[in-house]
């Protein structure tokens, strides 16, 4: 079993559900990001998605946006975080840790590159974003053959016969974006959530995480009620951004939010 496929289980077998924050690497900074991985894993995250910065990101609203472009100012790429990655797995090697991005630098590098360098950096999934599952297979293909997980988003309006190629293609678990539109934006209806759990839950063996408007402690408890885990980004970034000239504090309320959901998932508000 993977990383990811353990960690869903345990969490499982436990009655507890995977905590999921995405950071942009290298926002603020590129020293920035591997102690902050550190210290969300001590606020009991399970899962770290990592941003991999493009100059694009046609899926994320203006905070990742931003957090995007104060990273390539720092020179980040792919390659560049895959070594914060391997830098990361030096000292944790429990923590699954998901690259999240888009298909353009992939492809510049080369799917089996990539799934090597991947593979070298010990990286357990991959969600790119506008990859579908259609299109995916040879890239998915190539990861699995070196137990990593392609991951694949869901959206409100998917069919059954969609979820179900996603479930065949993919693996690790689903990533459902609970919101239309971009990262950070509207606001989460939560009936419609739960009527679309449903249908998810009958076709696919897969756990499902969600994200897109998961703010505060409260959204987690009751997201976390209803699928497998929580993804949580844009509130975090905010903190980035809202503390540019002080990283220290940024990372303090990053951890105080992270542990604030954890306690609520598992305890209640």
């Amino acid at each position: 079993m993977s990383r990811l496929a353990n960690t869903f289980e345990a969490l499982n077998q436990a009655g507890r559900k995977a905590l999921v924050p995405f950071i942009t690497v290298g926002d603020p900074y590129p020293e920035f990001t591997v102690p902050m991985m550190h210290a969300m894993v001590e606020a009991g995250v399970d899962v770290i998605e990592l941003g991999v910065p493009f100059s694009d990101p046609m899926a994320d609203g203006p905070v990742i946006q931003r957090a995007s472009e104060r990273a390539l100012a720092h020179k980040m790429s792919l390659r560049r975080t895959l070594g914060v990655a391997m830098e990361f797995r030096r000292t944790n090697q429990h923590t699954p840790v998901v690259l999240m991005g888009y298909l353009n630098p992939i492809e510049a590098m080369g799917y089996e590159e990539f799934a090597n360098a991947a593979a070298r950096a010990e990286i357990d999934g991959v969600l790119t974003v506008d990859l579908p599952p259609e299109e995916g297979e040879h890239c998915a293909a190539l990861l699995k053959a070196r137990d990593i997980d392609p991951i694949f988003l869901l959206a409100p309006n998917s069919s059954a016969e969609r979820i179900q190629k996603m479930d065949a293609v993919g693996s690790g678990y689903l990533y459902y974006v609970s919101l239309k539109g971009v990262t950070g934006a509207g606001h989460l209806d939560i009936d419609n959530v739960k009527a679309k759990l449903e249908q998810l839950r009958a076709n696919t063996r897969l756990p499902v995480a969600i994200g897109f408007g998961v703010k505060d402690a409260i959204t987690a408890k009751t997201i976390a009620d209803l699928g497998d885990g929580v993804v949580v980004g844009s509130a975090l970034i905010s903190k980035i951004e809202a503390n540019l000239d002080n990283p220290e504090q940024a990372k303090q309320e990053i951890i105080e939010l992270l542990a604030a959901m954890r306690h609520a998932m598992d305890n209640g508000v």
